[in-house]
């Protein structure tokens, strides 16, 4: 069987889990339990097998295990496309989170090269309402994954942007100074931008194409500037056009870290922070479909789904279109819920993960209502 999936997962003394295994076939997969069991600590840990701090965007500290507090640790094995891996993530006290691949060491950014995941969250519900820099994660996970190397592209522009920063913080006037610093932001930044706007094309091609019951969303990518300095020279010279302004602010003022991602939702005409929470959600679950309808087509299978509480805002009809469109795709989406009637739809085109607490212990049991 090709494709991507969790074949196998196992988890130890990560969040409420002791130890759990999953032994998967590739279908969706349903979970249920009442609040607080630990259905959500199971995507994270699977968020944990792509690059970056995961869904929760937690330290590795704070998900060990209490009060043990010995590490934790996440095993699987991930079916990619021909291939099969063996992929071990892990923490220990007073070190850094360490990633095996295969038994090689290896860095986080190899994950997004075996494996494509994306996640809705209920934290992201407000993500057309709140601040802009929730937007760029969101728009800077979309372009991950489709292209890994996105990662290191931003943490290379961040990372000389805080240089920067602390030169203005502390009034230095020394072009010398400057130049580098402004051409290394410069450099990462025009890319950046590139692979912003190309994951928005993708998103965009992917949703004229599909026919879908959720509504479409028209999404532009906009900045505190007229128009971004798109090309390496152009940038680094509104860099050092900036300085003085910058300065007096004590901050970079110009750049991609001041994008914002606007929505619209096209059939109203609407933007997606004046809509309904409602319409908000199906926005929300439209693009990360298309997402995951582009990803099929460009890395030759559909990638993990982690859709935390997604039944809870939706009617039965809007559930069953979901489900629909997720096996339509082949996808492995693990969805999370209080009871089993929200997935009574996918009866047995999904696997059945019953989440309990014991005494601050989450048990998992595999079968349920089919």
């Amino acid at each position: 069987m090709t494709g991507l999936f969790l074949r196998n997962l196992t988890l130890s003394h990560f969040r409420s889990h002791h130890r759990a295994e999953l032994k998967l076939d590739g279908r969706p997969v349903a979970i249920f339990g009442p609040n607080g069991a630990g259905k959500t600590n199971i995507l994270e840990a699977i968020s944990m097998l792509s690059p970056g701090r995961g869904l929760r965007r937690a330290k590795a500290d704070e998900m060990v295990r209490k009060p043990e507090a010995l590490g934790w640790k996440i095993s699987a094995e991930l079916q990619s496309l021909h291939l099969l891996h063996e992929v071990e993530t892990w923490f220990e006290p007073g070190s850094t989170r360490q990633l095996r691949i295969d038994g090689k060491a290896a860095p986080q950014v190899a994950l997004g090269r075996i494996a494509r995941i994306l996640w809705l969250v209920p934290i992201m519900d407000r993500l057309w309402s709140e601040g802009a820099d929730g937007r760029r994660r969101f728009l800077d996970r979309i372009a991950m994954s489709f292209e890994p190397a996105h990662a290191d592209v931003v943490l290379s522009y961040e990372k000389a942007m805080r240089e920067r920063n602390r030169l203005l913080k502390d009034q230095v006037r020394d072009a010398h100074w400057y130049g580098a610093l402004e051409g290394q932001m410069a450099r990462a930044g025009s890319q950046v931008h590139a692979y912003r706007q190309e994951a928005l094309s993708q998103l965009a091609f992917a949703q004229a194409r599909a026919e879908t019951a959720f509504p479409t969303a028209d999404l532009v990518l906009t900045h505190p500037e007229d128009a971004f300095p798109e090309s390496v020279v152009a940038l680094q010279e509104a860099f050092a056009a900036s300085r003085s302004r910058d300065m007096a602010a004590g901050r970079t003022l110009i750049g991609p870290h001041r994008a914002d991602l606007v929505a619209t939702y096209v059939a109203k005409n609407m933007l997606a922070r004046d809509c309904s929470t409602g319409e908000q959600k199906a926005l929300l679950i439209s693009l990360i479909l298309a997402n995951a309808r582009a990803l099929a087509s460009e890395f030759g299978a559909a990638p993990i789904l982690l859709l935390d509480e997604v039944a809870a805002h939706l009617d039965k009809a809007r559930r069953e279109a979901l489900y629909d469109e997720i096996c339509s795709l082949g996808a492995q989406a693990f969805m999370t819920g209080t009871g089993p009637e929200l997935f009574a739809a996918l009866g047995d085109k999904a696997a059945w993960v019953e989440v309990s607490d014991q005494d601050g212990n989450s048990k998992i049991e595999i079968g349920g209502p089919q």
